[in-house]
C-alpha cells in the first residue's frame, strides 16, 4: 500500500485510516486474551454437581446425535437433566431419555414447539442452586462442570460461559468461533463484561431465573412493542444479569471448551442471519434503551459501538479500490492513476491475505492446514457485511429460519400462560404433569413437584430489593429452600420468610 501511495494519491488516506484502527483494535483484543486467566477450581467448592446442578435441554428435533451429547453431560454427575420438548415429541425423545439414563433425566413439555417457553417451564421445575443452558448436541468435556462451578465461588457472578470449537470440516464456523473466542477472553479480562453468554452451553444462579418480572418478561418479549422474539433468549439472559447488578464471567479454557455441531449446508447461513438480528436488536437495546452496559463495562459498550460500524468499514475497503481501478482505466493526463488495473487489485488481495491470516494465526496455529481456507473466510467475510445491513432493515422478522416446526408465538404464549394459570391453581402442584412425562420415576417426581413456593428478598448489585421466588427443600443456607440465598455481595440472606 505504501508504493501504490507513493504519488500522495489522496484516496488512500481514509483506507489507511480504516486499516491502522481495525487492526489497533485487533491486537488490543489479542493482548487482553493473552493475559486473561480462568478461574482454576477451588480446594473446597461451595457447589457439588450432583446436588447443585440441573441441565435445561429446550429441543423439537433431537437425534441421535442427543445420546452423544447426554452421555457427555451424565460424565459431569448433574443432579438432573430436564429435556423440554413439544408435546408430540414426548414418546420419542422418552425413548431416548430412557436408553441413556431414565433416572437421571426426565422429559416435560410444553403445549406448543418456543425454546424460550420450554426454557422458563424448566426453569420452574428445577429446584437445584444452578441452571445450565445446554444444545442438544453441544458435547462436553468430563471437566466443564466443575470448571463453569468454580466461577460461582464469587458470589456477585450471576451467569457463566464457556468456550466453543467446531467439529474439524466445519472449517468457517471455526474460524468465527476462534475470534469470538479471543474476543470473550478480552472482555472478559478487560472489565468483566460479555456481549452475550452464548446459549450452546451457559450457567445462571437459579434465584435469578426463578424471578417473575424476569420469567414473565423472558417469555413476552417484543421488539418495538409489536414482534414477539423467540430466539436471542441467550442476549436477554446476558442484558438481565447487567441491569440486575450481577456480574458475568467466561471460562475460556480446554476443561471447559465444548464441542459445537452444525451442518454444513445453507442452514449455516440462516442461523448467522438470525443470530445476526439478534445481536442488532439487543446491542441496540443495551447501548439506547436500557443504557447499563455504559457504566457497568464501558469496554463492552465501546465493541458493540464498534459493531455498529462494522460492516460499513468493511465494504468501504471494496469500493475505494473499485474507485482506483476505474481511475486507472483513464490516462493520466485526464486524471487517471498511474498504475494498471492489476497492480491495484493485486496489492489489495496481497494485503486481504496478509491481513487475514494474522487474525486467524490463533486458530492456524493449532490447525495449520486450514490455512487453504483463509481465501473463502476472506469472501464469506464481504458476504456477512452485506447479511449485517440486511438483517438491520429486517429486525421485523422473528422467525427461527432453522427449525420448522415452530409455530405461531404468540399462541405458543398464550397456550402456555393458560397451563401455568391452571397448575398454579390446581391443588396438586402439578402431580398429573409429572406422571404423564415421566412414568419412570414418578415417586421422585411428585416429591419435587410438590414443594411450596417461598420469597426472599434479593439486594442486587445497584442496590434495589425484589422479591424472587423459588421451590423446593434442602437449601445450603437459611431462607429459600432448595437455593442457596446470598446477595450478589456474597452476605448470605438469613431471614425467614413465611410459606405462600
Amino acid at each position: 500500500m505504501l508504493y501504490l501511495t507513493s504519488d500522495n494519491f489522496p484516496v488512500f488516506i481514509p483506507f489507511g485510516v480504516i486499516g491502522f484502527y481495525r487492526y489497533l483494535w485487533y491486537c488490543i483484543r489479542l493482548a487482553a486474551s493473552f493475559t486473561y486467566r480462568p478461574v482454576p477450581l477451588p480446594e473446597n467448592p461451595t457447589y457439588i454437581a450432583s446436588e447443585d446442578v440441573t441441565i435445561i435441554v429446550p429441543t423439537i428435533d433431537a437425534g441421535e446425535e442427543f445420546k452423544d451429547a447426554a452421555r457427555s453431560w451424565l460424565v459431569g454427575k448433574p443432579k438432573e437433566i430436564l429435556i423440554i420438548t413439544e408435546e408430540k415429541m414426548l414418546g420419542p425423545l422418552q425413548d431416548l431419555a430412557n436408553a441413556v439414563d431414565p433416572e437421571r433425566i426426565r422429559v416435560l413439555t410444553v403445549p406448543f414447539a418456543n425454546k424460550r417457553l420450554q426454557m422458563s417451564h424448566g426453569i420452574r421445575n428445577t429446584t437445584t442452586d444452578i441452571i445450565v443452558f445446554a444444545d442438544d448436541d453441544a458435547i462436553w468435556p468430563p471437566t466443564l462442570l466443575p470448571y463453569v462451578l468454580a466461577c460461582f465461588e464469587d458470589q456477585k457472578v450471576g451467569g457463566v460461559g464457556t468456550s466453543q470449537r467446531m467439529t474439524v470440516w466445519e472449517v468457517l464456523a471455526a474460524f468465527r468461533l476462534s475470534i469470538r473466542n479471543i474476543e470473550i477472553a478480552c472482555s472478559t479480562h478487560i472489565d468483566g463484561g460479555l456481549p452475550c453468554l452464548s446459549g450452546r452451553t451457559a450457567a445462571y444462579r437459579t434465584i435469578i431465573l426463578k424471578d417473575p418480572d424476569f420469567l414473565h418478561g423472558f417469555t413476552h418479549d417484543f421488539w418495538l412493542g409489536k414482534y414477539q422474539l423467540n430466539s436471542g433468549d441467550d442476549k436477554f439472559l446476558t442484558r438481565w444479569l447487567v441491569s440486575h447488578g450481577w456480574s458475568t464471567y467466561v471460562q475460556c479454557c480446554k476443561e471447559a471448551e465444548l464441542l459445537s455441531t452444525m451442518k454444513p449446508n445453507w442452514r449455516f447461513l440462516k442461523q448467522v442471519l438470525r443470530w445476526t438480528r439478534n445481536t442488532w436488536r439487543s446491542d441496540i437495546r443495551s447501548l439506547f434503551t436500557e443504557r447499563y452496559i455504559w457504566t457497568a463495562h464501558p469496554y463492552v459498550a465501546y465493541t458493540m459501538v464498534d459493531k455498529l460500524f462494522n460492516p460499513f468499514t468493511l465494504l468501504a475497503g471494496p469500493c475505494l479500490v473499485g474507485y482506483v481501478v476505474y481511475k486507472s482505466t483513464i490516462p493520466t493526463e485526464h486524471g487517471g492513476y498511474h498504475l494498471p488495473w492489476w497492480n491495484v487489485l493485486c496489492s489489495y488481495l496481497a494485503w486481504l491475505l496478509a491481513t487475514r491470516t494474522a487474525k486467524l494465526l490463533p486458530h492456524l496455529w493449532y490447525r495449520p492446514q486450514d490455512i487453504i481456507h483463509v481465501p473463502a473466510f476472506i469472501i464469506f467475510g464481504y458476504y456477512f457485511a452485506i447479511m449485517k445491513l440486511y438483517a438491520l432493515f429486517t429486525l421485523h422478522e422473528t422467525g427461527w429460519g432453522t427449525r420448522t416446526g415452530i409455530g405461531d408465538i404468540a399462541a405458543a404464549t398464550a397456550a402456555m400462560d393458560k397451563q401455568n394459570a391452571a397448575a398454579s391453581n390446581d391443588p396438586s402442584g402439578g402431580l398429573q404433569q409429572n406422571e404423564k412425562t415421566n412414568s419412570s420415576s414418578s415417586s421422585s417426581n411428585i416429591l419435587l413437584m410438590s414443594q411450596s413456593i417461598v420469597g426472599v428478598e434479593n439486594i442486587s448489585g445497584d442496590g434495589s430489593t425484589g422479591t424472587m421466588m423459588g421451590s423446593g427443600s434442602g437449601s445450603k443456607g437459611g431462607g429459600w429452600p432448595g437455593l442457596v440465598n446470598r446477595e450478589p455481595s456474597g452476605r448470605r440472606i438469613e431471614e425467614s420468610y413465611p410459606m405462600r
